[in-house]
């Protein structure tokens, strides 16, 4: 039985007060500080922020509204034939594993690993509370071989990270939420910044201002 679509459990006002976006500043950060306590993220995921953390040199949590914006269009997914084919090695399941496909995502051995243990701490709870999903594949062995996970409001969905053990599995699991939002009738899904694997599936660069715009939209 999944939580995609069981209404998701109230959270508090954000202690935290964000910028208004008119004193937003041109970079792609626009505060720091604050914490990942559930009110706080939902809050920012509402306004169009995430969290991240930079090294200043010191840790630092970052509050992120990138410009542009890479989204996945849900009409604009490229499926080759291969990946049609190599979509049928796998089973796919949503919440079934939430903590494990975090920690797939936060493998320290990754390239530019960026999830920490509080990360970790902060999204299971969001999950526990019904906002953050994950959407899991695994092989015929029943190995979990890859995943996504991330933060849905409404109709947007907040895509945070995904990692793949067997070849195509990550892909996989990026074919079945986009099946899963348009079923749900949902009309957003942010990928943060554009990559060259990203825009080889379908994803897009979007003005902060139009992201904003699609977000209003979609809450």
């Amino acid at each position: 039985m999944t939580g995609w679509d069981a209404r998701p459990e109230p959270v508090a006002p954000s202690r935290w007060t964000f910028p208004p976006i008119d004193e937003w500043p041109e970079d792609d950060i626009i505060g720091v500080g604050a914490d990942l306590q559930p009110p706080t993220l939902i809050a920012a995921y509402r306004r169009g922020i995430f969290p991240m953390i930079v090294e200043t040199p010191e840790p630092v949590l970052a509050w992120w509204s990138p410009d542009p914006r890479g989204i996945v269009p849900l009409d604009g997914l490229r499926v080759t034939r291969s990946l049609k084919q190599s979509a049928k090695r796998f089973e796919v399941r949503v919440d079934s594993c939430f903590a494990d496909v975090i920690r797939g995502c936060a493998d320290p051995s990754r390239e530019s690993g960026w999830i920490t243990p509080e990360f970790v701490d902060a999204y299971t709870t969001l999950h526990r509370l019904g906002w953050a999903h994950s959407v899991e594949v695994f092989d015929r062995a029943g190995t979990l071989a890859g995943g996504l996970y991330g933060v849905r409001v409404n109709g947007l969905f907040a895509g945070e990270s995904m990692f793949h053990r067997r070849r195509d599995a990550s892909k996989v699991a990026l074919m079945a939420l986009v099946e899963l939002m348009r079923e749900s009738g949902m009309t957003l899904l942010d990928v943060q910044w554009n990559t060259d694997h990203l825009r080889s599936l379908g994803a897009i660069e979007i003005s902060r201002g139009e992201y904003l715009r699609r977000l209003a939209a979609a809450l």
